[in-house]
């Protein structure tokens, strides 16, 4: 996977800044944050496993590329779609913002918009692209695995771990934000392989817990989500790729509120890192997680910020 992104002629590793007041705040050694505001010409990390997934997957008579998204995915579909000659054709759910579709809609993509939660238009995008007929060449990329579904999100995952292969750091605790599951899967999947490894902790918010209260029962479960900040991390069904792994893999898990998502959002942006509420999440969990951590003040800490401030 590296060797292909860095084949890409907008590659370069993405940023590792130190921010020292945020150390100074958790009484921590150093907090590094991995900022994703500016990846392939992109304001999100999405394109490295979606592009991957696509190059990998695609086929000779593929026509078009079809996903559901929150927004920096399905923006990242269709601009590789674009950059292949491709059409595209992307569902958002009725709760993504007006300026998240104009941005996948400036990339040349076809926007469907679902009434109802991020799991209703994933659903409308696997039945779309199911329903191709011989010759129309329709391929699912989607971010989250179900049963028969499971090849293209592992691949996706798979270039996820570019992200995690330029941290050449050693960190005590990496905090990665939740939706489905798949960047936190690529993150545990990546630093488990590594001695010491270091702690994880996962974040999601409270309108949306799907992982967290997953872990709470035992099993994978979906849950009725509601709007919120964090909107590339409205979902209600973990990944069944990402649950093994987390439910495995995860040292802690915690949900944040709106006001903590905006107000971590703006606590990077005066560090100057640009990150959205989805990304910011990742700050807002730790500080809500802190007292519980065994971090000691010399201890390196890494978050994860996913996204640019819209």
């Amino acid at each position: 996977m590296l060797a292909f992104h860095q084949s890409l002629p907008a590659y370069r590793p993405t940023p590792l800044t130190s921010v020292p007041s945020l150390a100074a705040e958790l009484g921590v050694g150093q907090v590094l944050v991995k900022d994703e505001s500016q990846r392939l010409g992109l304001p999100a990390f999405k394109a490295l496993g979606a592009w991957w997934a696509i190059h990998r997957a695609l086929q000779i008579d593929t026509a078009s590329l079809v996903t559901a998204t929150d927004g920096n995915h399905g923006r990242a579909v269709a601009r590789r779609a674009a950059m292949l000659g491709l059409s595209a054709h992307v569902f958002v759910p009725d709760v993504v913002s007006a300026a998240a579709i104009a941005a996948i809609r400036t990339e040349g993509a076809t926007v469907s918009v679902v009434p109802g939660s991020y799991d209703d238009a994933v659903a409308e995008a696997a039945a779309y692209a199911g329903t191709a007929q011989a010759g129309d060449g329709r391929l699912l990329i989607q971010d989250s695995a179900w049963r028969g579904y499971e090849v293209v999100p592992q691949l996706i995952v798979d270039g996820y771990s570019t992200l995690f292969r330029e941290i050449s750091t050693e960190p005590d605790l990496v905090v990665v934000p939740m939706g489905v599951g798949s960047v936190a899967q690529a993150a545990v999947t990546h630093f488990r392989s590594e001695a010491p490894a270091p702690m994880i902790l996962g974040v999601e918010p409270a309108a949306a817990s799907c992982v967290t209260t997953s872990l709470l029962a035992g099993n994978l479960l979906s849950i009725p989500t509601s709007k919120t900040v964090m909107a590339g991390l409205n979902c209600g069904t973990p990944s069944t790729l990402a649950w093994p792994v987390l439910s495995a893999g995860l040292d802690h898990a915690i949900t944040v509120d709106d006001d903590a998502a905006l107000q971590a959002s703006a606590d990077l942006g005066a560090a100057g890192i640009s990150s959205g509420p989805s990304g910011a999440a990742a700050l807002a969990g730790i500080r809500a997680a802190r007292p519980r951590l065994p971090l000691a003040p010399d201890s390196t800490v890494i978050l994860i910020s996913t996204e640019a401030a819209p």
